[in-house]
C-alpha cells in the first residue's frame, strides 16, 4: 500500500478507534492476550508452543500500544490530550500499553512480567453498559450500603472480641489475640466456614451461631439494596427511553408532558424477531402498538403498507370495532410498545383531547383503507 493510500486509512482508523470505548479488534486482542498469558503458566503447553505464545503476546501488546498512541494523537488534535490521558479510559489504555514493557525494562523475569497482561482485561470495563449502571446504583445507594458495612464491621469486631474471651484459654494458638480471632469472625460472618478455626466451648459455639445468622442478615440487606437500586435504575432508563419514543410519535405530538408521562407508564415493551405475526385479521383486538424500533408490514386489500419507527397500529380495534381489520407482521427485528385496552380507556378518560385525536386518526385511516 502506498503512503498516499495508507495515510487516509490510518486517519479513518484513528477516528473510529478513538471515538469508541472498545473496538472488535480490541476485544479479540484482550481475549487472545489473556488466553496466551494463561498458557504461559502451563509448563507443558508453553514448552510445546513457546514461539507461538510469545509471538501472540507481543502482537497483542503492539496493538494496545498502537491503540493508545492513536487515541492520544486523536485527542491531542481535539485539544483534549490531558483530559483523555488522566481519564479512567486513558489510564486503563496507558496501563495496558506500558505495564508489561516497564516490568521488562525494570529487569523482571519475562514470565513474571507477562503476567501483567491480565491488566488488559480492564479494557473491557468501559464497554460494559451494566457496569456504568452499577456505578450509578452504588453512588445513589451509598448511604444504605455504608450503613450495612458499619453493621458488618461492628459484628466482626464484637464477635472476635467475644471469641477471644471465650476461647483464648482452650485454643491459645487460634484465639490468642483479637487480630487472630478476626479471621474466624470474617469467615463465619460470610458463612464461608473454612473449618480451620472452630470454637469448641459451649458459649463459643453459641456466639458462632449468632454470627452466622447475623451474616445472613447483613448480606441479605446488601443484596436487597443493590437489587432494589438496579430495579429502580432499570425502570428509570426504560421510562426515559419509552418517553423519548412516545414523544417522537406524531400521534402524541400535541400532548403535554402529563399526558406523555401517563402514556409512558402504561406501555409495556416486547421484542420480536422478523416475520412474526403480531395481529391476525378478523381476530379480537385488546391492545394497540407503537413501533419503537424496526419495521412492520400491514397487509391491506391489494397492497402492503410498511410502518417504521414512530408509527402505530391496532388502535381501530380499541374504538368500538373489536375485530382486527388487517394482519400485521414484522419485517425485521422490532421493538414494540403495547398499550392494553384497559389502560387505553383509562388514558382516554384522563385526556379527552387525546381521545378526539385518536378517533380522528382512526376515521382517516378507515377512509384510506376503503
Amino acid at each position: 500500500m502506498s503512503k498516499r493510500l495508507a495515510f487516509p486509512v490510518l486517519t479513518q482508523f484513528v477516528s473510529s478507534t478513538a471515538g469508541r470505548n472498545m473496538t472488535t479488534a480490541a476485544y479479540v486482542a484482550v481475549t487472545v492476550g489473556v488466553a496466551m498469558m494463561t498458557l504461559l503458566t502451563v509448563a507443558p503447553a508453553y514448552d510445546a508452543a513457546a514461539h507461538w505464545i510469545d509471538a501472540l503476546l507481543w502482537v497483542c501488546l503492539a496493538y494496545f500500544v498502537f491503540e493508545w498512541l492513536v487515541r492520544l494523537r486523536h485527542m491531542g488534535r481535539q485539544g483534549r490530550f490531558w483530559f483523555y490521558a488522566f481519564s479512567g479510559a486513558g489510564l486503563v489504555d496507558a496501563i495496558g500499553a506500558l505495564a508489561v514493557p516497564v516490568a521488562l525494562l525494570c529487569g523482571a523475569e519475562p514470565k513474571s512480567a507477562w503476567l501483567l497482561a491480565i491488566l488488559w482485561a480492564l479494557k473491557v470495563v468501559p464497554g460494559i453498559p451494566g457496569l456504568r449502571q452499577l456505578r450509578r446504583v452504588l453512588v445513589q445507594e451509598s448511604g444504605p450500603l455504608i450503613s450495612v458495612l458499619v453493621i458488618f464491621l461492628m459484628v466482626v469486631f464484637l464477635a472476635s472480641v467475644a471469641e477471644y474471651l471465650l476461647e483464648r484459654d482452650v485454643q491459645p494458638q487460634t484465639f490468642g489475640s483479637v487480630p487472630a480471632a478476626l479471621w474466624w469472625a470474617v469467615v463465619t460472618l460470610t458463612t464461608t466456614g473454612y473449618g480451620d478455626v472452630v470454637p469448641i466451648t459451649l458459649f463459643g459455639r453459641v456466639v458462632a451461631a449468632l454470627v452466622m445468622i447475623a451474616g445472613l442478615g447483613v448480606f441479605g440487606l446488601w443484596t436487597g439494596i443493590l437489587a432494589t437500586g438496579f430495579a429502580a435504575e432499570t425502570r428509570r432508563d426504560n421510562f426515559l427511553k419509552t418517553w423519548e419514543t412516545v414523544s417522537k410519535v406524531p400521534f402524541f405530538a400535541t400532548l403535554g408532558p402529563a399526558a406523555i408521562a401517563d402514556v409512558t407508564q402504561m406501555l409495556r415493551t416486547i421484542d420480536l424477531p422478523p416475520r412474526t405475526m403480531i395481529i391476525r385479521k378478523d381476530t379480537s383486538g385488546d391492545c394497540m402498538y407503537f413501533v419503537a424500533a424496526g419495521e412492520v408490514a400491514v397487509d391491506l386489500p391489494g397492497r402492503k403498507v410498511k410502518l417504521g419507527e414512530g408509527a402505530f397500529f391496532g388502535e381501530m380495534a380499541l374504538l368500538g370495532n373489536t375485530k382486527r381489520a388487517a394482519s400485521v407482521t414484522t419485517t425485521k427485528v422490532s421493538r414494540l410498545l403495547v398499550l392494553d385496552l384497559v389502560d387505553f380507556r383509562l388514558l382516554m378518560a384522563r385526556h379527552p383531547d387525546l381521545a378526539e385525536t385518536i378517533d380522528a386518526e382512526a376515521k382517516r385511516r378507515e377512509l384510506e383503507n376503503q
